[in-house]
Formats: structure tokens, sequence, C-alpha cells
């Protein structure tokens, strides 16, 4: 494709999703590796285990180094993005998440697996900002935005549901150093059609204020130290000293964060931004859905595995209606926001997520028809909540903050999922004697005491962020 083509498609906002189809392709793919490259190595680390001599200190690590550094460091690369331009940041990040991938080939020890995955959680972290950024830079019609957001997030999330599912099936055939390998042909993939659907940047577009890089250091240490306290809290559980002394440490780089935001002259995120009414509700509502789909994750596989006795197949079949409602709640998510308005259908997509929390909570133990209702509520009111916010995020952002409010968006739902992980982790933990394998034999109604417990605390915490969220949104005169 020209360059004359993309500066004419620069100027001139798509009036479909079929005229820049290999841009909606690339994003994506994007978005579906960030969202399967944590999931899908799980259900390797027994094979890991075996062949590397891992201990259970180095799965840990294998499985939190990505995951600490992609949340960590997103707000900060999409900070440089604004300035130095989105798509060449997404294109830079997708070479070296490539070779960071392929690097899988030549481990040999725990250790090199843990820079292995740490390397493609920071490339990871690269490219994450710029999937929404970009969406966003290709079409001026909301209605055309939120189709594209929405089928975007489908791929990611349908993915991530399948992930494990998928990873299972290829250990059967294939070594495990293929889950990692196979990103590469899907990065090559996600930069031939972002270069081929994406106009360059335009510098008169970009964040022309110095980088912050105090700032940029201090939100990264914070968010880092945040997500590492959780899950020190889930492995280790509060007994130990160091979820504590994690813990701390977030606290203090947090309020060394603030001051140092509120003092300098060119911070690298503007707190005003996020008192905006439809910003602040937009973050809340991707909050709760972080915490929802944290609370379900964790308990729904440990309770029809070791509580139900089903095997790793039948609870993967056991997730379906999650993945079957995902993708027909899809096609509609733009006619129901069209119909109610973007403010009152992103409560009431929060609000299924709250409802199907609190059916798992109160009658999950009881069968599974009341499982798959809590998958099928929380499906589609995630299916809605993603679409909806992340637009609205976006467009409540001056153009020259894309990448950080994306990113900022993303950020909101990783440190609530953790979050929602170790509370949940925190009382199972506090409730069983012994190893979670041991559920079935000993343990099973303390289990279910504290599935239930947990499970409800969250529903609580949700239902507070989505009343806020709709509150402050109901503030701003609904422009649909």
């Amino acid at each position: 494709m020209t360059s004359t083509v993309l500066e004419a498609r620069a100027t001139s906002p798509a009036t479909s999703l079929r005229a820049v189809w290999p841009a909606i392709l690339g994003l994506s793919v994007v978005f579906l590796v960030e969202m399967l490259d944590n999931s899908v190595l799980t259900v390797a680390l027994p094979t890991i285990t075996r062949e590397l001599g891992a201990s259970a200190t180095d799965l840990q690590w294998i499985t939190s180094g990505y995951s600490l550094l992609f949340g960590g460091l997103m707000i900060a690369f999409g900070a440089i993005a604004d300035r130095y331009g989105t798509r060449r940041m997404m294109l830079l990040g997708l070479s070296l998440f490539a070779l960071a991938s392929l690097a899988v080939v030549a481990v040999r020890t725990p250790g090199e697996l843990i820079a292995v995955r740490a390397a493609i959680g920071v490339t990871a972290a690269m490219t994450a900002p710029g999937t929404m950024a970009l969406c966003f830079r290709l079409f001026d019609q909301e209605n055309l935005l939120m189709r594209a957001t929405s089928l975007i997030a489908t791929v990611g999330l349908v993915g991530m549901a399948v992930g494990p599912t998928a990873g299972g099936l290829i250990l059967q055939v294939l070594p495990w150093q293929t889950l990692l390998v196979m990103n590469v042909p899907i990065a090559v993939l996600a930069i031939v059609c972002i270069r081929r659907g994406i106009p360059s940047d335009d510098p008169a577009k970009r964040n022309t204020t110095p980088l912050d890089l105090p700032g940029a250091l201090l939100g990264t240490v914070t968010l880092i130290l945040t997500l590492w306290t959780a899950t020190l809290a889930v492995e280790d559980g509060w007994g130990q000293a160091a979820p504590w002394l994690a813990g701390a440490g977030a606290i203090l780089s947090a309020a060394a964060f603030v001051v140092r935001e509120r003092r300098t002259a060119h911070p690298i995120f503007d707190f005003a931004l996020i008192r905006r009414p439809t910003v602040s509700a937009s973050l809340a509502y991707e909050a709760a859905m972080g915490l929802g789909m944290a609370a379900l994750a964790y308990s729904v596989s440990l309770q029809l595995q070791l509580v139900w006795g089903w095997s790793p197949a039948q609870a993967a079949l056991g997730n379906l209606p999650q993945v079957v409602v995902l993708l027909a709640v899809g096609p509609f998510v733009e006619k129901f926001a069209k119909r109610l308005g973007t403010q009152r259908a992103g409560a009431l997509g929060a609000a299924a997520v709250v409802a199907g929390l609190l059916v798992y909570g109160l009658l999950g133990r009881y069968d599974y028809v009341w499982i798959a209702v809590a998958l099928a509520l929380t499906a589609a009111g995630m299916r809605v909540v993603s679409t909806i916010a992340g637009v609205t995020v976006m467009r409540g952002l001056p153009e020259d903050q894309t990448s950080t409010g994306a990113a900022l968006s993303d950020t909101s739902q990783e440190v609530a999922g953790s979050i929602g992980m170790a509370v949940t982790g925190t009382i199972v933990a506090a409730a069983i004697a012994g190893s979670l394998t041991e559920i079935g034999t000993t343990g099973t109604g303390a289990f279910e005491n504290a599935v239930t417990t947990a499970t409800l605390v969250l529903t609580a915490i949700c239902a507070a962020l989505v009343i806020w969220a709709a509150r402050r949104g109901s503030s701003v005169r609904d422009a649909s």
C-alpha cells in the first residue's frame, strides 16, 4: 500500500470495518496474544518442572514474572508512545516480542526461562497501549469505533477462555516450547497488518511535553510492587513477611509518585484526567470487571476438578457457556449501547457481572447449572463493559494522551484482577489446612464455604464500584 493512500486515510477516517480490515486483524491478534500468553503456559508447568527441574519458587516466577512486568510497565510505555509514536512503539514492541519468544528454544535452566518470560512481559507491555489507541485513530464515528473494539475484545476474551484447553491439546503432540514459539508467526502477522493498514504517526498529534522519567519510574515501581504483593499473598500467605514488605513498598512508592506528579511541570500522567466523570466512571467499571474475572477464574476450575472430580477436559467444557456468550453477545453491543445510551448500557453490563458473581457465590456449590448461569451473566456483562468502558475512556482523553489512557484502562483491570485473586486466595488459604490437592478428601465443605465468602466479598466490592461509577457517569449528559 503506498504512502499516499496511508496519508489519505489518516485525514479521512474509515467508513466501515471492511475498509481497514488489515488493521483490525493486526490489532485483534495483538490483543489475542496479550490475553493468551500467560494462561496458555500454565498447562505446561508440570512438564517444565520435569524437564528443567524447576522448583515451586521457579514456577512462581515463570508465571508471575510476565504478569508483573506486563502490568507494571504499560502506563510508562503508553506515555512514551504518546511522545514518540504509537504505531512506531507497537511495531518495535512486536519485533522484540517475537525475538523474546523465539529465545525459548535456547532455554536449558529455570533461570533462563524466567529471563525469557520477563523479556516477553516487557515487550508485551510495549504493544498493549497501542491496541486501543491505534483503533481509535481509524474511525471518527463512535458506532464504528465501538464495533471495532467489540470485535478486537471478542478475539482476546475468547482466546483467554480457550487458551488453556488449546495449550493442553498442543502439549499432546508438541514440546512445551511450542506454546511460546507460536507467538512468532502471530507477531509477524500483526506487524504486516499494522504496517499495511495503519498510517504512520503524525508528529503534529504527539505529546510534545518532556517525558517525566522519575515519575515513570515511580509509577512502574508502584504497580509492580502492588501486583507482587497480590502474588505473594496468594502464594505465601499473609503469615509471611514478604507480602507485607512488598505492600509497604507499594504504599511508599505510590505516595512518592503522587508527590512527584503534583509538583512537576510535566507529569507523566495528569491526575486531572481521572477527575473527568466519563473517565473515572469507566475505569471503575473496568476494575469491577477485573475483580469479577479473578473470582471466577480462581474458583470455578478448582471447584469442578478438586471438589466435583471433573477431569481437566470436562472442566474446560464446563467453561463453554462463557465462550458461547462472549461470541453471541458481541454483535449486539453496539445496538445495545445505541438504544440505551453508553452510560446506561455500561451500568447494566456491570450489573450483570455483579449478578453473575452473586449467583455463583450463593448457588454455585449446589449444581453446575448455577455455575453455567453465573458464567453466562458475567461473560455478557464483561463483553458490554469491556467495549463501552474502553471507548469512553479514549473519548474522554486528549488525542495526544490516547496511549496513556489505553494503558490506564488495561492497568485498572490488571491490578483489580490481581487484588481479586489475592482476596480469594487469602480467604481460601485461611480456611484450608494443607494442600489444595487434598480438598476432595479432607476439606470440601471448608473450601466451598471459603469460596462463597470470597465471592460475596468481591461481589460487594464490585457492587460498590458499579454504583459509584453509575452515579459518577450520570452527572454527565450522555452524548449518544
